[in-house]
């Protein structure tokens, strides 16, 4: 048990640190380094991708707390955009959670691996939308929540990765885009986590200490480490050649969305 906590508590060192320095959505690393972990505890493999999204899922409700707040002490954060996606957001991520435990391991490590890629190709390619448009009305919004509330569900993040493009894509600034997404992230992982909690609720071969498909031990273990090792990405970033770091990283995305892929076969 200790080796496990001692293996949790790593994995939330290395999150907060590389949100930080990067400023990535924890879930991009918390997922396959949750994977890994449990793949040594021998867990049933058709548990392991369920427990490490939800926990993921869960772990952002702390992280996205803090974020937003600074955010939105520097005024960074659109509330009147907040409010018009909220409803879509917390509907798309719960009946996420509900396909998420619908399909199997693979297809959820299938699907992971894909958004993986995606992400590489962002940061390698460093591409960013030019803004070309005005934000959509209630029922657009609506949608463009429930598209970012499902896929994030499905793989475990915060949702920056999606929302922010859709932001700028429509002219909102790039610094509020990012604050905003931060504070979309917290309904998002808090819609996530009861939906995972729900559909393993039922679950008898989980493992000790689980509440449905979260892992109370791994989700205290990174909510602390993470926390706490998150201010010293930050200052690495102002030291440190971070495009080139984001490249770099992409990099080992890629290895280990194809190393997860290639363990399918």
């Amino acid at each position: 048990m200790f080796e496990v906590l001692a293996l949790y508590l790593v994995v939330g060192a290395i999150a907060g640190v590389l949100a930080g320095l990067l400023g990535i959505g924890g879930g991009l690393v918390i997922v396959p380094m949750l994977v890994f972990c449990m793949e040594l505890q021998n867990l049933p493999n058709e548990l392991i991708m369920h427990l490490a999204l939800g926990t993921s899922m869960a772990s952002i409700i702390f992280t996205s707390v803090s974020s937003f707040m600074a955010h939105h002490r520097r005024g960074a954060v659109e509330w009147t955009v907040v409010r018009r996606v909220v409803a879509g957001i917390l509907v798309g991520t719960f009946l996420g959670t509900f396909i998420a435990a619908g399909l199997s391991t693979g297809w959820l490590k299938v699907f992971f691996v894909v958004f993986l890629y995606y992400v590489c190709y962002q940061m390698l390619s460093g591409k960013k939308p030019k803004p070309s448009r005005q934000l959509p009305g209630m029922a657009g919004m609506f949608g463009a929540g429930n598209v970012i509330g499902v896929v994030s569900s499905l793989v475990g993040i915060g949702g920056g990765t999606l929302s922010v493009p859709f932001m700028v894509w429509h002219n909102v600034p790039i610094h509020k885009a990012i604050g905003t997404s931060a504070a979309i992230g917290f309904p998002i992982a808090v819609a996530g986590t009861v939906g995972y909690i729900t559909n393993g609720l039922g679950v008898e071969i989980l493992p000790p200490y689980s509440l449905g498909y979260v892992s109370l031990p791994a989700l205290v273990s990174i909510a602390v480490m993470s926390v706490l090792t998150a201010p010293l990405g930050v200052r690495l970033a102002h030291s440190l050649p971070v495009d080139k770091l984001k490249r770099a990283f992409a990099v080992i995305l890629f290895l280990v969305g194809t190393k997860m892929l290639v363990s399918l076969f």
